[in-house]
């Protein structure tokens, strides 16, 4: 059974799955080597706490149990020793998965289940960096995490039924829907996702239109909430092309090569809501969707 739960990484993804497993009632190590982002990560899981309360989600009661639920550690030794379950969360660089999950596996019980929430880098290849294969799985969360419904279960090749099995109950037990796929470039999240960011970028690239028409053609058109230039610049340009670099290795298709504009705008610095601009302007406390400057009409 599971009861403790150690999330490695405190950034956006991180604090984000610490704070649905702490609202459950499940003990919570959050684990990261910089004392600042631990800082950062208890006060955005308190003001998201809140914001649930403001809604009617929670109680205030509630929010106080889910505090005392989560401790934070600068060490990952310290952190998964007595874990049931970790749940690596740090950003889309395999070498520092791979390092991290090798780590994990030195001093996690050895019965613990070791997930990660890539959304793209193989899971058979990060669980061959353990001596427990079997027990890695992928556990692919969206953002923002205490909202979206959705988990997508990935299996690595040897990844054991038990295994999944219990990933997808915990996954319902927190609220959330699991979807269960097998592991190869993207998933399906990314892998039906990223093409079309790709696309839509590539059309702004060639003139076909601009940013506020393409995006409008998809929402209103397609019922997306949010336009796919939109939704580059929510989930960051660097993570887009990172995951488009992942498919076309992957997959060896020319269908999936990052469209150049992608690259020069990431190369440029101008990866979205992370950085305040990427094919919109975005300054805090305004919600109007304004087109960048490189992209008026």
């Amino acid at each position: 059974m599971i009861k403790k739960v150690s999330v490695i990484g405190a950034g956006t993804m991180g604090n984000g799955i610490a704070h649905v497993f702490a609202q459950n009632n499940f003990d919570v190590n959050l684990i990261d080597i910089s004392p600042e982002k631990l800082e950062s990560a208890l006060r955005n899981i308190s003001k998201n706490l809140d914001r649930q309360i403001a809604k009617g989600i929670i109680t205030e009661e509630t929010k106080k149990t889910s505090l005392t639920n989560i401790s934070t550690f600068t060490s990952i030794k310290e952190g998964v020793v007595d874990a049931d379950m970790v749940v690596e969360a740090v950003t889309e660089n395999p070498g520092l998965k791979l390092k991290i999950f090798k780590e994990i596996d030195e001093y996690a019980p050895a019965s613990a289940i070791l997930a990660t929430n890539t959304s793209s880098i193989s899971i058979t290849k990060i669980a061959s960096a353990t001596k427990r294969p079997e027990k890695v799985i992928g556990m692919h969360f969206m953002n923002p995490v205490p909202v979206m419904k959705l988990v997508e279960i990935i299996n690595g090749f040897l990844t054991e039924p038990a295994v999944t099995q219990m990933v997808t109950e915990l996954s319902k037990q927190l609220g959330k829907v699991p979807c269960v796929v097998s592991d190869y470039p993207g998933f399906i999240a990314n892998k039906i996702l990223m093409p079309m960011i790709n696309e839509a970028i590539s059309s702004l690239y060639e003139g076909i239109a601009g940013v506020e028409e393409i995006d409008t053609i998809m929402k209103l058109g397609m019922a997306h909430p949010m336009g796919p230039l939109q939704l580059a610049d929510f989930i960051g340009l660097d993570v887009c092309l990172s995951i488009l670099k992942v498919l076309f290795e992957g997959f060896g298709n020319p269908k999936y090569a990052p469209c150049p504009l992608l690259i020069n705008m990431v190369t440029a610095g101008k990866l979205g809501v992370k950085t305040g601009e990427g094919f919109y302007v975005y300054k805090p406390g305004d919600k109007n969707l304004i087109v960048s400057k490189q992209f008026a009409k």
